[in-house]
């Protein structure tokens, strides 16, 4: 099967999965059946499925990943000692750790094509995903606490794994408990990357967008506590930190320029 065949044959499969959405015509164009597609990933819940269904799904994954183009970490530059900064798509890094900026429930984000970073990586690991933070959450008992973090195979990402981390939702006026819970969530990160013996791992912006973290703000607390930990503990790890807009660029290459 090509691209086309594939997503279709997805679609057709996951469209059996969910009565409510018998009837729903398929877009004939392309762009329209991958938006189908995404959405129908996003409202999935956590529930196994045919190895013939992994078996396209993957296939399909890993060539819409290689299209957008893959990004290896070890051909970037560090800015300062094992500190590196990357603007990009992260679900195109390769390097042994992406983190996830979750929410509480740890399961992925349920709206439809949402633009937010859980949706993404969820979006390009695949269903997989879901149902690992799922079981993940159930041995647990109960939500993800903020400033903690989780880790799962990456599946279909470049990476290795993926590391879930639920950051501090900012309510009004920036609080210094907010701030606590923010630099809570890079050392549960790096913990949990050395635990599992990891050489890189590719921070996000934690809670800054849907969470309304000022950027600046969560840069500095980002840089500061990432410098702290690997001068306290002394653990051999590159370290990216990973913008996609061109402001928060700027800001990090500002902190991590000698």
């Amino acid at each position: 099967m090509n691209q086309s065949e594939k997503r279709q044959s997805l679609i057709h499969e996951l469209l059996k999965e969910a009565p409510e959405f018998q009837g729903l015509s398929v877009p004939s164009d392309s762009e329209g059946q991958k938006q189908l597609l995404r959405g129908l990933m996003n409202i999935r819940p956590p529930r196994k499925c045919s190895r013939e269904f992994l078996e396209i799904q993957d296939s399909y994954l890993t060539a819409e990943t290689a299209a957008k183009g893959i990004t290896d970490f070890s051909e970037l530059t560090p800015l300062k000692e094992a500190l590196y900064l990357w603007q990009g798509d992260i679900t195109t890094l390769r390097c042994d750790a992406i983190v996830n900026a979750a929410n509480s429930g740890m399961t992925g984000c349920y709206v439809p094509n949402h633009r937010c970073i859980d949706n993404c990586i969820h979006s390009f690991a695949g269903v997989e995903l879901r149902l690992a933070c799922n079981e993940l959450m159930k041995r647990q008992g109960h939500e993800e606490l903020t400033g903690q973090s989780k880790i799962t195979p990456a599946f279909n990402l470049p990476c290795k794994y993926v590391i879930h981390t639920v950051g501090p939702i900012v309510h009004g006026p920036l609080t210094s408990r907010d701030c606590e819970l923010l630099a809570s969530c890079y050392r549960s990160c790096l913990d949990l990357a050395a635990k599992q013996g990891l050489t890189s791992i590719a921070f996000c912006c934690i809670s800054t967008g849907e969470f309304h973290f000022p950027n600046e703000t969560a840069a500095e607390i980002a840089v500061e506590t990432v410098e702290n930990y690997l001068k306290e503990n002394g653990y051999p790890i590159k370290v990216i930190f990973n913008v996609f807009k061109d402001e928060d660029f700027i800001i990090y290459k500002k902190l991590l320029t000698p």
